[in-house]
């Protein structure tokens, strides 16, 4: 996507404070029904599979709550503790959020330090194959420059092309013309005895 070897764009600071306060406000201002965003993308981005059943439970969770705080009178109170438990969902998802996202940006490597491959997701830069009948890629310190010119081999002049023989013309030719020379003489005798 970013080209070949060529690493990701890192995100400024800013950035990824928006991308936090985005995931907690969808988490807990939807009153807990995008409680598995959050969810969603630690999932993502740590690639196991309990953040996986979290984030995949937590969506059925959050919309039964919100079922049963929609079904139930407003005095009852099971839809008290329904609406509650989807709060609390919401809420725990996005502490849970924040915290695994600022232990990942802190394992992040600076750009002084080089780039495990396992801590960003992306492969790390390799020497692209020669292709095509380019040669590989030599590195700048492998190139040695000599300063020896190569040694001197004569050309030899270009030769002219030989000219094609001249064949001689086929005998049916010959025929041909004689009778287009016959045939000539004939009119010609015709025209003047006119």
């Amino acid at each position: 996507m970013y080209g070949h070897g060529a690493p990701p764009p890192t995100r400024s600071q800013g950035t990824v404070i928006t991308l936090r306060v985005l995931f907690v406000a969808a988490g807990f201002l939807s009153c807990g029904l995008l409680a598995c965003l959050p969810l969603f993308r630690v999932a993502v981005l740590r690639g196991k599979w309990p953040d996986w059943l979290l984030a995949w439970l937590s969506l059925p969770l959050s919309i039964a709550g919100l079922a049963v705080v929609g079904s139930v009178p407003e005095s009852d109170h099971r839809g008290d503790v329904a609406l509650a438990s989807v709060l609390i969902l919401g809420a725990v998802s996005a502490a849970y959020f924040v915290v695994f996202d600022i232990r990942h940006q802190r394992t992040l490597p600076s750009a002084d330090r080089p780039v495990p491959p396992h801590t960003t997701g992306y492969m790390p830069p390799q020497q692209p194959q020669p292709g095509y009948g380019y040669p590989p890629a030599q590195p700048y310190a492998a190139t040695q420059i000599s300063h020896t010119p190569p040694p001197y081999t004569p050309t030899p002049p270009p030769q002219p092309p030989a000219p094609e023989p001249q064949r001689p013309a086929p005998a049916r030719i010959d025929q041909v013309r004689a009778e287009l020379d016959e045939l000539s003489d004939y009119l010609r005798k015709h025209e003047d005895g006119r």
